[in-house]
């Protein structure tokens, strides 16, 4: 086993935790610095099945951490100092929370004698996050004593399984001093010398019954009368995999309309109808009314077009959502009923004889091929030149099947519903939707990078949403894996053009807007980031087909890549960061998108 650290009560401590946390499947930590959680970082150190990564902005290890978590699906430790550090945190911690991100947030303490009386770096962190964690404990101080290592053991072993079920664990540390692992005195001492002695820590110590698994209904039916409805099946993020969802539809004989966020859109299977377009096809009046639905089934979460959303609340067909939170996920309130299914059972999922609806697949698929069509048709030629969706789509088509797409919010994933085509094929999408913020996306996308070092990651991302979390950039050295920035420059928030608020201008453009006329190049010439400028959509188009062995990682001959060196305790960090600068026009784009998603719109309806 591991060799537990007997050098002080802190030592010992932390590394019987940090073993219980590798015992029960935890993989990778984020380190914010700092003083009070030296004998946590100190453990974490020297464990070598450990990825430790520290982090200095605590608000950007936050996010990175999350990243990682999303990339693996496993719990990600994150670690800081006392006083308003894990305050900084606060932002991954929503994020994580409503998108059910496993975390498991350690925020080391001073002890109780020294709160509330004007301590250096000490503030309140009971329940310092609210509601927005699934559980919390503050730890005992730390004691060389059997009974409280096993109540350590099995708390943070706790702290695990309720992490593991979906959202944040938060556990408070507090430490006394000595923090760094320099030998003590008197009972302290006798009392670890009397733990190693006495072989307390063993083996044996580390058996913990395994994870509880998640309440789930057994494999759940749909009614007959539901599945012998004319239905369609609404795939959202969290939704099964494309496998299950294509079954679904074979067997209910209905279409699809795949959010691209869903690995149906990516995963697209002959004979089944699959709906990408749905955005621009509901804006046609009279075919919004000949494709109404009478039943819906949604797996996972609703896509984010408002289109969409208002014709599912305007239609009001009774619904069964497949989910796997506990909480409930109907925003539009209507006749919803809510199955908790776990990922691995969607394909468990039953269903009783379909109905037959003549022309109703039919109908759909005729209305998703005119829509292609005038979108494909849309991107090209000198009106689309430099519009920033002809790259979204580029990028969609183009990505290899084995990347991973990290599609930031606001424009950028509305931009990928509305333009990504289906494949049958196609690389894995992921996206901070629990709150929809932009803050914390280029760390996010890095720790998503460093989760699946072997994958290489692209990240779709606008000018404001860089520029909110460009301290990021300081763990780009420390990467496993690679990451690709796709950077739309369009100088300023270009989902606020599509706001009613834009007409009013000004101030609209000083307080929506926000131009910021940053020198990229310049900034990621600080970071010893790479940076190219696009051209135009065929430069663009020759970069992207070399997208699958970019970022600086291993390259196909199996060198290492820039920033390929060797990690401290000996582990090996490879990795590297570019940044693709798409120059585009706000105020011309707004224009162009309305414009093309009318004729789309108008091509759908025939």
């Amino acid at each position: 086993m591991t060799d537990i650290d007997f050098r002080n009560t802190n030592s010992l401590w932390c590394s019987v935790l940090v073993e219980t946390l590798v015992r029960r499947g935890v993989s990778h930590a984020v380190v914010s610095p700092g003083s009070r959680s030296t004998p946590l970082t100190m453990a974490l150190a020297r464990h070598p099945r450990i990825v430790a990564v520290p982090v200095l902005d605590e608000r950007s290890a936050g996010f990175f951490a999350l990243g990682v978590a999303k990339a693996t699906g496993e719990p990600v430790l994150l670690v800081c100092t006392s006083g308003t550090a894990g305050a900084n945190y606060f932002p991954a911690v929503i994020e994580a929370h409503e998108s059910g991100a496993p975390l498991i947030v350690v925020t080391a303490d001073r002890p109780p004698e020294m709160r509330d009386c004007a301590s250096g770096q000490t503030i309140d962190q009971q329940k310092l996050f609210g509601g927005f964690v699934t559980f919390y404990h503050e730890l005992a101080v730390p004691e060389a004593r059997p009974e409280l290592l096993a109540y350590l053991r099995q708390t943070v072993s706790h702290a695990v399984d309720r992490a593991r079920a979906g959202g944040v664990a938060h556990l408070n540390a507090p430490f006394r001093d000595p923090l760094p692992p320099v030998p003590e005195g008197g009972s302290a001492a006798e009392a670890v010398a009397a733990v190693r002695t006495g072989g307390v820590v063993d083996e044996a110590f580390f058996e913990t019954p395994p994870a509880p698994r998640a309440e789930f209904p057994a494999s759940p039916a749909l009614p007959p009368d539901f599945c012998r409805a004319k239905g369609i099946i609404v795939a959202g993020a969290g939704g099964g995999g494309a496998l299950e969802i294509n079954r679904l539809a074979g067997a209910l004989g209905w279409p699809v309309l795949a959010d691209a966020l869903a690995e149906a859109r990516f995963g697209g299977q002959e004979g089944v109808a699959t709906v990408a377009a749905y955005d621009a096809i509901l804006r046609d009046k009279t075919l919004a009314r000949a494709l109404r639905p009478e039943a819906v089934l949604l797996a996972g979460e609703l896509p984010t077009s408002k289109v969409l959303r208002a014709w599912l609340a305007e239609v009001n067909a009774p619904m069964i959502h497949l989910t796997t939170h506990r909480g409930n996920r109907d925003g539009l309130h209507v006749r919803t009923r809510r199955v908790r299914v776990a990922p691995q059972d969607f394909q468990r999922v039953s269903v009783s004889k379909a109905g037959e609806h003549a022309g109703w697949l039919d109908a759909w698929m005729k209305a998703e091929a005119r829509a292609q069509e005038v979108l494909d048709a849309g991107m090209t030629g000198a009106a689309a030149a430099g519009f920033e969706g002809a790259y979204v789509r580029l990028l969609a088509k183009r990505l290899p099947a084995e990347a991973c797409l990290f599609v930031a919010s606001s424009m950028p994933v509305r931009d990928l519903e509305y333009f990504a085509p289906v494949r049958s094929r196609g690389p894995r999408v992921l996206a901070s939707r629990g709150a929809n913020g932009i803050d914390g996306t280029l760390s996010t996308a890095l720790g998503v990078a460093h989760g699946q070092e072997d994958r290489p990651v692209v990240l779709l991302t606008g000018d404001l949403a860089l520029l909110h979390d460009t301290n990021g950039f300081l763990s780009a050295g420390r990467l496993r894996g690679s990451l690709t920035i796709v950077l739309i420059n369009n100088n300023g928030g270009g989902i606020f053009e599509h706001l009613p608020v834009a007409q009013f201008d000004p101030p609209f453009e000083e307080y929506w807007a926000t131009p910021q006329r940053v020198d990229f190049a310049t900034l990621c010439a600080a970071y010893g980031v790479e940076h190219v400028a696009v051209r135009d959509g065929a430069h663009f188009a020759e970069l992207a087909a070399g997208l699958a062995g970019s970022g600086g990682g291993e390259g196909r001959d199996g060198s290492q890549g820039s920033y390929g060196r060797e990690g401290s305790y000996g582990k090996r960090v490879r990795g590297g960061v570019r940044v693709l600068e798409v120059r585009t026009d706000r105020k011309r784009d707004t224009a162009y998108r309305k414009a093309l998603l009318a004729r789309v719109a108008a091509a759908a309806g025939g």
